[in-house]
């Protein structure tokens, strides 16, 4: 779960730090991805694993147009920028989330049957889900991925486009192909995790917003813009909330996720790995 918090957490990370721009729609794309996952199940019957590329793909597409369309134009307000981002953004989610209950009701659905489905891996004496263990490989293999594209030319440009988006105009860089690319890596990471999740979670218009105050947490405590703050505060968040759970009611296991996000901030307020 923690690697699942912290692949969430990296879109909405990177998408910050990029435009300094919160987006409160981020647990609805979550939401999508694992509509898009159920609903491409249910119709094709193909296994969710393999329909991962294909959701990936569509909330690239989704993280693009939601940027010309909506962020683009947002970001070319002169006056009261900062709130006209919020309510643009807590709009698009009170509106993707209203879409959802029209489309499939308030029920809850889920993914019953795929190659990880209701299997467990023996490790010792202790039994793991093996749709949790699946879910966590992929995470990692896709917050691996996100990590080295900063290697890449495209990479660069999103590091330069990030340090000074003013300055990158002038060596040629397109700045707002940059922020829509952003965008789309953003909304493919959270894309990756909606499909994973689906696969023993249940899907439901209002199981987004679960998951993006996590996902909030999760970017302050390892601080703003930083991809590697959002893998370390995931898995911390993780393995707190399970202890939690364990020393605890189950329903309380958010308390000790709460507690140690004030310790950190109080101490460190940019967060662990965070540099502003």
């Amino acid at each position: 779960m923690g690697l699942i918090y912290a692949l969430v957490a990296a879109g909405l990370s990177l998408i910050f730090g990029l435009m300094d721009v919160v987006n409160f729609a981020h647990g609805e794309l979550l939401m999508l991805a694992m509509y898009a996952a159920f609903v491409l199940w249910e119709l094709s019957g193909v296994d969710p694993l393999l329909l991962l590329p294909v959701v990936a793909l569509l909330l690239f597409g989704v993280g693009m147009t939601l940027y010309r369309g909506l962020i683009a134009r947002a970001l070319s307000v002169q006056f009261n920028r900062g709130m006209v981002q919020i309510f643009v953004t807590f709009g698009l989610a009170i509106f993707l989330r209203g879409l959802a209950q029209f489309a499939f009701g308030g029920e809850f659905h889920s993914i019953t049957s795929g190659v990880v489905a209701g299997r467990t891996l023996a490790v010792g004496e202790v039994f793991l889900p093996l749709p949790q263990v699946a879910a966590s490989l992929v995470c990692l293999a896709a917050f691996g991925a996100l990590l080295l594209i900063n290697r890449t030319e495209f990479g660069r440009a999103l590091e330069a486009t990030r340090e000074d988006r003013e300055a990158v105009a002038l060596i040629g860089i397109d700045r707002d192909r940059i922020f829509a690319l952003g965008w789309g890596l953003g909304a493919a990471a959270v894309g990756i995790a909606g499909v994973m999740l689906a696969t023993f979670y249940y899907v439901s218009p209002n199981v987004g917003a679960n998951f993006a105050l996590i996902a909030y947490v999760t970017v302050a405590l390892g601080g703003f813009g930083s991809l590697a703050g959002a893998l370390v505060a995931g898995l911390l968040i993780g393995q707190v909330e399970a202890l939690t759970a364990l020393l605890l009611e189950p329903s309380l296991k958010q308390v000790g996720m709460f507690a140690i996000y004030l310790v950190v901030l109080t101490v460190r307020p940019r967060g662990l790995l965070g540099r502003i």
